[in-house]
């Protein structure tokens, strides 16, 4: 009895100092966490911004889940200046003059974890990086350097053809559902499947079946969407997106929507490869599109790995499709809106004769008034609309009058620096091309520069050639072979031309959402086809 009470007293007796013990534990851990907290915080104090946002990043995630991250960040710009603290150890830039700074062509401004949410995920090779998406300098270079050449605009041109193909399918399958007995349409809809089956066509040789069969083929744009819409609020805190989303129990789970999207370009891959391996001469018997060209690229240099095939594959279907999608919807949504601009892109296309029914690259890639109206698409609605977020090198920088010290996250929106008022003028906020033809050279130059929408120096985006050519070919077409209306209100109402076209748009039916891609919905149209005069080709 005496030992079991001895022994029953030691332990009581005992848990009051575990008790002590596990409490300094807590204690010690919340005060670290709290002096290291207070510390970030501490080291921009300095900046202005709002205050819950310079406390945790839960902040600005909050806001890109309300799709309307970029008019919470131009409002932010608004109120605080052009140098806003948006998150405990992330400043956000308004002015364009600092373009040059945060995104030179030297090295020292690196990508940081903000990028990494955007890459699919795969229980084998994990989180694929890709050009755009790749942080380490040297592995960028190893990603681009070999494939950079194929985006050039003279190498784009060449695939004139497949696109006229495309164009071709879009056209029969306008006139022959909706132009031949005026059914009311989403315009948004086939803009976007015409830009995915241009990509199809120019990366896989085969169309998706997008325009053919009027719909979204095998959930892909749906899966996208989803990806996106999973990933945007992610990137504010990355860390966050790989305990939910990337690692081997969530993806078995619930597999992200990047998988379905790995597993068709896979296969398309692996399909390829096959015919690769079984010819002597790849070159001569693949297709010459981009797969071809990014399989014989990896074929001839044993030092590129594999995956990097995959890498550069996914960056056609990603962000090869959506971001070009996003400016033919702004152009001709604000073509539509304004019909005064509308006409003063007809009658340019009228009077440099641009062939029908398919415009030849050589006839639109230099008429100024277009160059203008896609300029200012890619101002007022660029597709990418969050910071482009970089690191901050030794010895800090100081912008707009404010020091910014090594190791902040810094960045610029496009979709705010694009509105710049200093920059583009007091209507900024309005669609107006003629800015682009307005002015001296240095203005003009000055607006050139300041256009962030595909990102700036070393890390530009390697795809705007593909994105404008598609451009300049789809808008020219659809106003020279159609008329359009647009619905207003549930009836339809026309505004008939000075050169008897109609056009009309409803402002308020227009619906743009920010999922790190601008996505655009409700653009419901009346079509007509415009009949080819005597003489001219049908070609």
């Amino acid at each position: 009895m005496a030992f079991n009470f001895q022994l029953s007293w030691g332990i009581q007796s005992s848990a009051p100092q575990y008790t002590i013990i596990s409490a300094f534990l807590i204690l010690g851990t919340l005060t670290s966490l709290l002096v290291w907290r207070f510390s970030v915080w501490f080291r921009l104090r300095h900046l202005p911004g709002p205050l819950l946002a310079s406390l945790t990043n839960f902040t600005r995630m909050s806001w890109v889940s309300t799709k309307k991250a970029h008019l919470i960040h131009q409002e932010m710009h608004r109120k605080y200046g052009d140098v806003v603290r948006l998150g405990p150890n992330m400043v956000s830039i308004s002015d364009p003059s600092a373009i040059l700074t945060i995104y030179p062509m030297r090295k020292g401004f690196v990508k940081n974890d903000f990028y990494v949410p955007l890459r699919p995920y795969t229980k084998n090779g994990g989180a694929v990086p890709n050009v755009f998406t790749a942080l380490d300098e040297d592995l960028h270079m190893k990603l681009k350097y070999p494939v950079a050449s194929f985006f050039s605009l003279s190498n784009v041109s060449k695939f004139e053809g497949l696109v006229d193909e495309v164009l071709q399918v879009i056209d029969q399958q306008l006139e022959r559902r909706f132009a031949s007995h005026g059914e009311i349409f989403d315009l948004t809809e086939w803009l976007q499947f015409f830009a995915f089956d241009v990509m199809g066509t120019m990366t896989f040789s085969k169309r998706y079946g997008f325009l053919e069969q009027g719909k979204d083929v095998g959930g892909m744009l749906d899966a996208i969407a989803h990806f996106m819409k999973q990933a945007a609020p992610m990137m504010q805190i990355p860390w966050l997106d790989k305990v939910l989303y990337k690692n081997q129990l969530a993806d078995t789970l619930r597999p992200t929507p990047g998988t379905n999207i790995m597993k068709f370009v896979g296969a398309t891959i692996q399909e390829r490869q096959k015919l690769a391996d079984e010819s002597s001469d790849f070159t001569k018997a693949g297709k010459g599109d981009f797969l071809d060209r990014y399989i014989s690229t990896q074929k001839s240099d044993a030092s590129i790995p594999p995956w990097f095939v995959t890498a550069w594959t996914i960056s056609n279907v990603l962000a090869g499709s959506d971001s070009v999608g996003t400016v033919m919807k702004t152009t001709m949504y604000n073509l539509l809106k304004s019909p005064e601009t509308l006409e003063k892109l007809r009658k340019e296309l009228s009077d440099a004769n641009v062939s029908r029914p398919y415009p030849r690259w050589s006839e639109v890639n230099n008429l100024p008034y277009l160059d203008a109206c896609v300029q200012e698409a890619l101002r007022v609605h660029p597709p990418f609309a969050m910071p482009f977020e970089r690191i901050v090198p030794e010895g800090g920088i100081h912008i707009s009058g404010q020091y910014i010290p090594a190791g902040t996250v810094v960045g610029a929106s496009p979709y705010v620096v694009n509105r710049h008022i200093p920059t583009y003028g007091d209507d900024a906020e309005l669609w107006r091309p003629e800015r682009w033809l307005e002015g001296d050279s240095d203005t003009r130059k000055k607006r050139d520069d300041g256009l962030l929408t595909f990102g700036a120096g070393r890390r530009v985006c390697l795809g705007k050639h593909i994105g404008i050519f598609e451009v300049k070919k789809l808008v020219p077409f659809l106003l020279l072979n159609y008329d359009v209306s647009l619905q207003i209100c549930g009836s339809i109402i026309h505004i008939r031309l000075i050169s008897e076209k109609i056009s009309m748009v409803n402002p308020e039916g227009f619906v743009v959402e920010n999922q790190w891609f601008f996505r655009q919905s409700n653009l419901h149209a009346q079509i007509r086809k415009i009949p080819l005069e005597t003489g001219e080709s049908k070609d």
